[in-house]
């Protein structure tokens, strides 16, 4: 068996917390103490987040694109897949850290996808720039910490509460699409999203394609507002 040796590690943005960039083999892993919360072998679910998404803003007209958090880049890498040349995807990240990885010690895993044309890279909360422009994005993708429960960054609670919800549906077009990740189901935030005025579908999926942990994706639409 291969051993992990440890790459680098970087502070949680409440410096609180240690992340812990591990290789073993071909394999990477981000580790948050004993949890990990990503696996280069692992990506069926944050595929399936930009998959579902693309689909659901497939008329859109030079579709602008917001992904929050970066990771190991699988969700931009399947947008990248689906949209088409005239599309803009910004990945905001706030651990400057892990987008160094991106471009270093897991170059291999990323394959230059940061270089597309079609995508930016902000080192910043999501949250501002959701705030910051209203009606400006066609599709909002929320992978940050493990969902709306999160274990890395407290702050990050904000995204998902009414007031979170209400700003994202602030910043999405009509007919916009607010999709968010989440390692497990969440009853109060169904609930919290209708409340906001999306009109909600959950959706569970797998880990790795047909196999491993069961996930689950909000899909959550920008209808008219009464």
């Amino acid at each position: 068996m291969i051993p992990w040796v440890q790459l680098d590690s970087a502070k949680t943005p409440d410096g609180q917390q240690e992340l812990r960039l591990k290789r073993r083999g071909s394999e990477f892993s981000i580790m948050l103490g004993t949890n990990e919360l990503m696996n280069s072998r692992l990506s069926g679910s944050e595929q399936a987040l930009a998959k579902l998404s693309c689909q659901r803003i497939a008329d859109h007209r030079r579709p602008r694109m917001l992904i929050g958090g970066l990771g190991m880049g699988f969700t931009l890498r399947a947008a990248l897949a689906e949209l088409g040349n005239d599309a803009s995807i910004v990945v905001a990240e706030l651990v400057p850290t892990v987008v160094a990885w991106a471009r270093g010690p897991m170059g291999e895993v990323f394959g230059g996808c940061l270089d597309d044309p079609r995508v930016t890279v902000e080192e910043t909360d999501v949250g501002q720039l959701i705030r910051s422009e209203p009606a400006a994005w066609d599709a909002i993708l929320l992978d940050v910490d493990n969902g709306p429960q999160g274990i890395v960054h407290k702050s990050n609670d904000a995204l998902y509460s009414l007031q979170g919800l209400g700003a994202a549906r602030t910043a999405l077009k009509p007919g916009g699409v607010l999709a968010v990740w989440s390692q497990g189901p969440d009853g109060g935030f169904t609930r919290r999203l209708k409340q906001a005025g999306f009109a909600v579908e959950e959706i569970n999926t797998r880990a790795n394609g047909k196999r491993g942990a069961r996930h689950i994706i909000w899909m959550a639409t920008n209808g008219p507002r009464s």
